[in-house]
């Protein structure tokens, strides 16, 4: 025992200088990695949710951890010395594990803010906060794993074994919970390409609601008559979804068809019959109103009109407030809204026509 005492003691003199310039080394190493660490959370308190790629790599610097310092100080130290190759292995090892885990907290630190900046997230909103935090267990999971193998390996431990029994593993968990998967994925689709966001109002199919929570499996909506509709997020993706609270404004078509026994004169004056009603609604403008073809019942015309703003309820009281106006009007101005008829024609014993209403009689001459 006092041979190996002597033996370290000579050792130590020996390498006292090389020693002492390591030591001021590591030194420097560390406060400069205390200063980015400083740094990095000065930035995470300015931005906690790391909107930008500056709080990005914050966040990351935030998270560097003591005993990787120490680690990294310790190796330095021993790489300016030539210690025992016991030592200098076991301080080898001691660094390696330091590295491969604080390399795997930076890594999901990384992918965690990158997530965070591309989804985005409203004041208010807690699809992201909920899924973030299956996100985070994935995300931990496989770094780690990853960390773990190389330090396996650098241990000189065979892990091809351990490899390729992870991915049977892997596998097979995807084959047991692909529908899960399916729709925790398209969750993670709709949060990142956004396509609509809680309290939007969406239409697919026949379905109109207004978006109350993107869960991991399902969304759920609350249609216009009160019920709560439960739709998987795979089954929403694979429909053609249209946002109602896209844009600044909603364009309204209203289709009525006129008897043909309506007035020309009228007819020709039917969109500025139809511009006052639409325009004194506020917000409301007309788009065109023309006639689109002869319909088995009379002429079919097609009204368009935009409202501005997103209120579907404000939109669908002006409508009904057009629609009673423009039966005003159209009363005013002779013109008859068609009715779904039939005409029949009956020939007489002589074979003439019997005309199914009265003949319209000529107009009167003017006396003189």
């Amino acid at each position: 025992m006092t041979d190996k005492l002597d033996n370290f003691l000579d050792w130590l003199i020996a390498n006292l200088d090389v020693l002492g310039l390591g030591v001021l080394v590591a030194i420097g190493l560390v406060g400069l990695m205390l200063i980015a660490r400083a740094i990095g959370q000065g930035i995470v308190r300015g931005d906690p949710r790391c909107t930008t790629w500056k709080g990005v790599i914050g966040r990351v610097l935030s998270r560097t951890s003591v005993l990787f310092m120490a680690a990294a100080a310790l190796e330095i130290v021993v790489s300016y010395a030539e210690p025992p190759a016991r030592i200098a292995r076991l301080f080898d090892i001691f660094f390696i594990i330091a590295f491969a885990l604080q390399a795997a907290v930076w890594g999901r630190e990384l992918i965690l803010g990158v997530i965070g900046q591309h989804a985005g997230e409203r004041p208010g909103e807690t699809a992201l906060g909920n899924a973030m935090g299956v996100i985070r267990v994935l995300v931990s999971v496989a770094v780690f794993a990853i960390a773990f193998i190389v330090i396996l390996d650098n241990l000189g431990v065979n892990v091809t074994a351990l490899v390729a029994g992870l991915g049977i593993g892997g596998i097979a968990i995807g084959l047991a919970a692909q529908g899960i998967f399916s729709d925790l994925f398209a969750a993670l689709a709709i949060l990142f390409d956004k396509p609509f966001r809680r309290g939007d109002t969406i239409r697919f199919d026949t379905t109109i609601g207004t978006v109350e929570k993107i869960g991991l499996k399902t969304t759920r909506l609350t249609s216009l008559t009160g019920e709560q509709v439960i739709m998987a997020n795979t089954k929403l993706l694979e429909r053609e979804i249209r946002n109602l609270a896209a844009g600044n404004e909603r364009r309204e078509t209203l289709r009525f068809t006129l008897t043909f026994q309506s007035p020309p004169e009228a007819l020709t004056k039917v969109e500025d019959i139809a511009r006052p009603v639409i325009e004194k609604q506020p917000g409301c403008h007309l788009v065109r109103c023309l006639a689109i073809a002869f319909g088995p019942n009379g002429l079919d015309h097609e009204l368009v009109f935009t409202h501005e703003g997103l209120d579907a309820d404000a939109m669908f009281h002006k409508k009904s407030v057009i629609i009673i106006g423009l039966v005003q009007r159209f009363a005013e101005e002779g013109l008859a809204l068609a009715y779904p008829t039939q005409t029949t024609f009956t020939a007489a014993p002589d074979g003439s026509l019997v005309m199914p209403y009265a003949p319209t009689a000529p107009p009167s001459s003017p006396r003189a």
